[in-house]
């Protein structure tokens, strides 16, 4: 603990906040929200160090955001040194939830660039408005037309990148007027095996995929709005070299419609109500794997239907937003195994046994201005959250370890968030408060004998668990002038009832190979503390000078250290850009992993450091753009795996990537 008292005296000392930015209203109030760029538009692609990467490279770019990679695709968002359970990701608002037990399909992986205009990313409580969580959220906030007499335009994107072979095409449309507007996007994306910077090929690295969507809007009258919304996400033999199992499919609907009022006379300055459906199919299998002891098939599905109603009034310095949303989610998901032997039987399992998870939940805030420098945020929300097993044959699977349980279990989940800002000539601080809860997840709650290939242990969920609770406090200050900014934040999380798995002796693994049995139990407590510092210096005209750095540890209730929490970390760039013409030169890296825990299934990780550039050139003539790109990651094809290599898979090596732009 001595440890972490000096990183907060440390951060307290010097303390501010990366890319903190601020949003405009009537009442001049601050957001803490990090806004990251994703969306493809004309002005900003030649800005962008690499226009036609995924929403995940996209979202690396914040230091409060790290990935957990089991192969080339779909990685795992990791908030504040936090997995999945602990954080909530949504698109537009939209709860939804993935389909496989091994977290091979998150949340990130059913969405393009072409879908999406930025990432709004919030830590702790703050992200607490759409649903329970620990660590924050991420808001994927999709493209939106606007009525003006704008007509139709449209653009096409295409892409390679060498070391993959990977292939990227695009195309998008835009049509809108003074009541109307349409759009639609395409992108595909096709990739083969990559090489380590050994110039080793890493099997089963491969994927394709493509994506389709579509935005619809009305204006109804001049204060009233309808929207539609609709994504289609397929991606097929998908490999994943540092698991046991590929994918043969995984694939998503997601839809919504959204009506919006903005009166000019009522005592309500907003109201947004949307409602939405989402289905997501995954299917596991290692049909395409040579040589395993006993041949799986492993399917899941999950179904969500929602809303959320979001009514806004601003009265004197009052900023008043009251929030109401729900789901309905079912999640189900089948093991069968075929033993090589054809005289033997199939074996079957539910993995997850028809649960179904219900939530409702009311969010208050007040976003107080106190005067032209200050102002306060507070939010509060109680949640009532059910999970029910409905398949009769997976609940008596789970009542022979668990004898008292019952089908249905209801719990009531808390959040409360207190932030104080403060800026004026340049500085700027601020400090929060945070409480919230969240239940178990379903694999947490009911899952049955799920193998974890990292820690090589299966995993039997409880149904007992209590909700997990974090005390959390973070802040920031910055420095700001007309070439230089300084920005350097931190967060504190003590979180009780800390779920892991437990070994069980006594239980015997189901997978062939596995080490054991682990049941999610709860820890006393534990602690994650980070801290991230940012500079900024523009050198001239055309040349600006970054640098970030993050530091992170966290500890259980004794003292042993969590899994994948980040070692000190750090990147520096010098960009160029005049006119048409971009540039940009980078060196990223990660401090040795020291802290690790073999009981979590880690080990020791040597520090890494990587140099990329890129280069983009626009034409332009009258309404045409062209916008090419070439760059070069890993120029030095260093070797290297990092802490969040799931069973130290190796990263890619040098990679050129080139890409072309043309809009009208």
């Amino acid at each position: 603990m001595k440890n972490f008292k000096f990183l907060m005296v440390a951060v307290v000392v010097a303390a501010s906040s990366y890319a903190q930015e601020i949003e405009k209203d009537s009442t001049s109030t601050h957001s803490l929200k990090e806004v990251i760029v994703i969306g493809q538009k004309a002005t900003l692609d030649k800005k962008q160090y690499k226009s036609l990467g995924t929403v995940e490279e996209y979202l690396e770019n914040s230091p409060k955001i790290n990935m957990i990679k089991r192969g080339g695709y779909a990685w795992e968002p990791l908030i504040n040194n936090m997995p999945s359970e602990r954080t909530l990701i949504t698109i537009d608002g939209m709860r939804i939830f993935a389909a496989c037990t091994d977290k091979m399909d998150p949340i990130t992986s059913y969405v393009e660039i072409s879908n999406l205009s930025e990432a709004s990313i919030v830590s702790g409580q703050q992200g607490a408005v759409h649903g329970s969580t620990i660590g924050g959220g991420i808001d994927l906030k999709r493209q939106r037309g606007t009525f003006k007499d704008s007509g139709w335009k449209g653009s096409a994107q295409a892409g390679f990148e060498t070391n993959n072979k990977q292939k990227i095409g695009g195309l998008a449309t835009q049509y809108s007027d003074s009541t109307f507007y349409f759009d639609a996007a395409f992108m595909a994306r096709d990739a083969e095996n990559y090489y380590a910077g050994d110039r080793k090929e890493v099997l089963y690295s491969q994927y394709g995929k493509y994506n389709v969507s579509g935005n619809l809007g009305f204006l109804l009258n001049r204060n009233s709005v309808l929207e539609a919304s609709i994504i289609y996400d397929r991606a097929t033999n998908v490999g994943y070299p540092a698991l046991p199992m590929d994918v043969s499919l995984a694939e998503a609907l997601i839809t919504s419609a959204t009506y919006k009022i903005m009166p000019t006379e009522l005592w309500y300055s907003k109201w947004d109500t949307k409602i939405y459906f989402n289905k997501i199919t995954h299917i596991m299998d290692d049909s395409k794997r040579p040589d395993v002891p006993i041949r799986m098939d492993m399917p899941g599905w999950s179904t969500t239907y929602g809303f959320y109603s979001t009514i806004e009034r601003h009265q004197n310095k009052h900023h008043l937003t009251a929030d109401i949303n729900g789901f309905l989610n079912q999640s189900r998901a089948k093991m069968t195994m075929y033993p090589n032997d054809p005289n033997e039987n199939a074996m079957f399992m539910l993995t997850w046994p028809d649960v179904q998870t219900r939530y409702v939940a009311l969010q208050l805030k007040d976003h107080l201005v106190i005067s032209d420098n200050s102002d306060l945020e507070i939010s509060a929300s109680l949640g009532a959250h059910t999970n029910e097993v409905t398949d009769l044959f997976g609940l008596q699977s789970l009542q022979i370890i668990y004898p008292e349980m019952e089908a249905s279990h209801t719990r009531l989940l808390k959040s409360l968030a207190v932030n104080f800002n403060y800026s004026n000539s340049g500085l700027g601080y601020g400090l929060g408060l945070g409480y919230g809860e969240r239940a178990a997840s379903v694999s947490e709650g009911y899952g049955f004998y799920l193998f974890n290939s990292f820690d090589r242990y299966d995993y039997i969920g409880n149904p007992t668990l209590k909700n997990e609770q974090s005390l959390e406090f973070n802040f920031f200050s910055s420095f700001k002038t007309e070439n230089t900014k300084v920005q350097l934040s931190g967060s504190y999380f003590n979180i009780r009832n800390y779920i892991v798995g437990i070994p069980k002796p006594s239980f015997l693994p189901m997978t062939i190979g596995a080490d054991g049995v682990k049941v999610y139990s709860a820890l006393n407590y534990a602690v994650i503390a980070s801290a991230d510092i940012t500079f900024e210096q523009k050198l001239t005209e055309t040349f600006t000078f970054s640098a970030q750095a993050t530091y992170s540890q966290g500890q259980d209730d004794n003292g042993g250290n969590l899994p994948f929490i980040s070692p000190l970390q750090y990147k520096t760039a010098l960009k160029y850009y005049r006119n048409q013409t971009s540039a940009e030169i980078s060196f990223r890296g990660n401090a040795a992993q020291t802290a690790f825990n073999s009981f979590y299934g880690e080990d020791r990780t040597a520090s890494y450091g990587v140099f990329d550039m890129a280069l983009a050139k626009s034409f332009t003539y009258e309404k045409t753009n062209l916008t090419a790109k070439i760059g070069v990651e890993n120029i030095l094809d260093s070797h290297y795996s990092t802490y969040t290599d799931w069973n130290n898979i190796p990263r890619m090596g040098r990679n050129i990537f080139v890409s072309l732009k043309f809009s009208l």
